[in-house]
C-alpha cells in the first residue's frame, strides 16, 4: 500500500513538473519512460531529464530558445501522432476514413447533460449553461490558485 501511495506521488509530481512546459500537453508519461534507469523509482533528476528531453525535442535549430514555429511544429507532430492512433484505433473497416458510426462515442456525455440541466426538464436553458460555464470556471481558477501556491 505505501509503495502504492508513493509511486501515486511521485508519477503526479512528474506531470506537475512536466505539466509547466506547453509541450507536456498530451499523454502523460508513463512510469517507466520517466525511470530511465529502471531502478523502480524516479528521482527529480529522472524528471527534469524528460523535461528537458522534450524541450531539446522541440528545440529544433539548438539554440537553447523555442521560437512560436518550434513550438507550432512540435504540436503538430503531437497532432499528427493522435491523428494517426486515433485512425488505427477506430477505422474499423481499415478503409482509411472514420464514419460517424466509427467516431468514438462521448463518455459520460449524458452525465454531464444531467449535471448541467439543473431542473430536470431533459433540456438546457441558457441560465444553466451559463451556471454550468461559471462553476467550470471556478473549479479551474481554484486548481490554478492551489498550484501556484505551491510554488
Amino acid at each position: 500500500m505505501k509503495t502504492n501511495t508513493f509511486i501515486s506521488a511521485i508519477v503526479l509530481a512528474a506531470v506537475a513538473v512536466t505539466g509547466t512546459s506547453a509541450l507536456a500537453k498530451g499523454p502523460r508519461p508513463t512510469f517507466q519512460e520517466l525511470d530511465t534507469d529502471g531502478d523502480g523509482q524516479v528521482t527529480q533528476a529522472e524528471i527534469a531529464a524528460h523535461r528537458n528531453q522534450k524541450f531539446t525535442g522541440a528545440d529544433a535549430n539548438g539554440d537553447g530558445q523555442l521560437s512560436v514555429q518550434e513550438m507550432q511544429a512540435a504540436a503538430q507532430t503531437k497532432a499528427n501522432a493522435r491523428v494517426t492512433k486515433m485512425f488505427e484505433k477506430h477505422d474499423a473497416n481499415s478503409d482509411g476514413f472514420i464514419s460517424e458510426d466509427e467516431l468514438p462515442k462521448p463518455r459520460r456525455a449524458s452525465k454531464m447533460f444531467e449535471r448541467i440541466d439543473a431542473d430536470g426538464n431533459g433540456a438546457i436553458s441558457e441560465q444553466e449553461y451559463a451556471d454550468a460555464k461559471d462553476r467550470m470556471g471556478r473549479k479551474h481558477k481554484r486548481h490554478q490558485k492551489s498550484d501556484t501556491d505551491d510554488n
